[in-house]
Formats: C-alpha cells, sequence, structure tokens
C-alpha cells in the first residue's frame, strides 16, 4: 500500500505555468522592466490554453513579480522591500478588522520596532537626516487644522527616523505598519489639543538624534507611542 507522501498529485496546468513563468524572472532571463512575452507566445511554448496562462500571470502579480496593465503587455516588476511588504496590505488589513486583539498587537510590535529605530537614528543620524526631519516636522506644524495632513506628517517623520538607518527594510516596515494603523486613528487630537503634544514630542525626539544621544531619544519615542496608542481604536 503506497504511503500518503509516495503519491503523486496532478497539479493544476496553471501552476506549472506559474513555476516555470517564475523562473524565468529568477533564473535572470526576464529581468525588472521586461516584457513579458505574449499570451500567444507563452500559449505555444508551454502547450497550454490562454486560462491556464491568464490564472498564472495573475497570481505573479498578487506576489508582485509582475504588473499587469489593461491593453499593453504585462512586465517584471522591480522587486523592493517596499514593493514586497505593499502586497501584505490586503490580508493585514483584513486581520485586524477581526480581531481588536490583532491592533492591540500591531501597536506593541511598532512600540518595540521603533524604541530600536529612535536608538539608530541617534547614532547615524547626519546633518542632512537632521534637516530632512526638521523640514517635515516644521510641514506638520503648518497643518495643525488639517488632520489628514498632520496625521501624514506624523508618519513621515516616523518613516524618516527608521529610513536613517540606511536599512531598506526598516524603513519599508515602518511605512507598512503606520499604512496599518492609519485607518484606526480617531482623528480626535484636532478636538484635544493633543497635536500639540505630539509636535512637542516630536522636536523633542528630534532634538535628542540631532545630538546624538540614543538613551534619551529612545526614551521620548516610548513615552510619545504610549501616549498616542490611545489615538488608534478599533471600531468593532
Amino acid at each position: 500500500m503506497a504511503n500518503a507522501s509516495d503519491t503523486i498529485i496532478r497539479r493544476k496546468l496553471s501552476h506549472e505555468v506559474f513555476d516555470r513563468l517564475k523562473t524565468m524572472i529568477t533564473s535572470g532571463e526576464l529581468g525588472p522592466g521586461d516584457a513579458m512575452p505574449s499570451e500567444r507566445d507563452l500559449m505555444d511554448r508551454f502547450g497550454v490554453g490562454r486560462p491556464a496562462i491568464r490564472e498564472a500571470m495573475q497570481a505573479l502579480a498578487n506576489i508582485g513579480l509582475i504588473t499587469i496593465t489593461h491593453g499593453e503587455r504585462a512586465r517584471v516588476q522591480q522587486l523592493t522591500a517596499k514593493s514586497i511588504f505593499q502586497q501584505m496590505d490586503l490580508t493585514a488589513n483584513i486581520l485586524l478588522s477581526a480581531s481588536p486583539d490583532s491592533l492591540e498587537h500591531l501597536k506593541q510590535a511598532r512600540r518595540f520596532f521603533e524604541r530600536g529605530m529612535a536608538r539608530e537614528a541617534a547614532l547615524r543620524a547626519s546633518a542632512e537626516d537632521v534637516a530632512r526631519l526638521r523640514a517635515t516636522l516644521d510641514q506638520q506644524r503648518k497643518h495643525v487644522e488639517q488632520p489628514n495632513l498632520f496625521i501624514a506628517a506624523d508618519m513621515r517623520f516616523h518613516t524618516q527616523i527608521a529610513a536613517i538607518s540606511g536599512n531598506p527594510i526598516f524603513e519599508a516596515v515602518s511605512e507598512a505598519m503606520l499604512g496599518w494603523l492609519r485607518q484606526y486613528h480617531t482623528e480626535m487630537l484636532t478636538w484635544t489639543g493633543r497635536e500639540n503634544l505630539t509636535l512637542v514630542e516630536h522636536e523633542q525626539i528630534l532634538e535628542h538624534i540631532a545630538r546624538h544621544e540614543p538613551e534619551q531619544a529612545e526614551a521620548v519615542m516610548v513615552k510619545h507611542l504610549d501616549r498616542s496608542s490611545a489615538l488608534y481604536t478599533h471600531a468593532g
């Protein structure tokens, strides 16, 4: 009697096509920006019908390996840390909407992550990095009465701190977490005066980074996130 592990499972044609197309990309046969072969060429090459080709192409697009534009040939995508995390947006948002616990877990993860980013920024920041943070903080001050622009500048400030690390994965993680949290922001801050506290805390974080004081930068970042955490709430 055959073991379950010995059983040969017949695969869908589209799965086989997906693997062949993925190999064309990962092997370097097709590089970033290159047009994918036409559906007709792929049908002839692999000996399969159009539905299998289209299903495989859509699967490649779903994981960010190619971009599909109506009326044009699909093209190989340049993979970056940012594009990889963007592929998680839909599933992350579903998880967060389904579970209040997941929102709390995300806030905890952000706290753990950003305290490290503040330390790293204080150790590594150049004069240009500090100037970039200061310009963003100046923009945030100008938008105190415009919640969407204020919060966008807030997010940019934190992502720029992560970018100082020089590690694009850190920057992408920061941007992803802030984007997932954004929909849970109550936007109550313009009615409570908390926007001024945010600006003061951002200024303190910036000054400690500029003076290369990692302990102090981390401490103020933790205080800032612990206070502002209450602004993100689950509707359910």
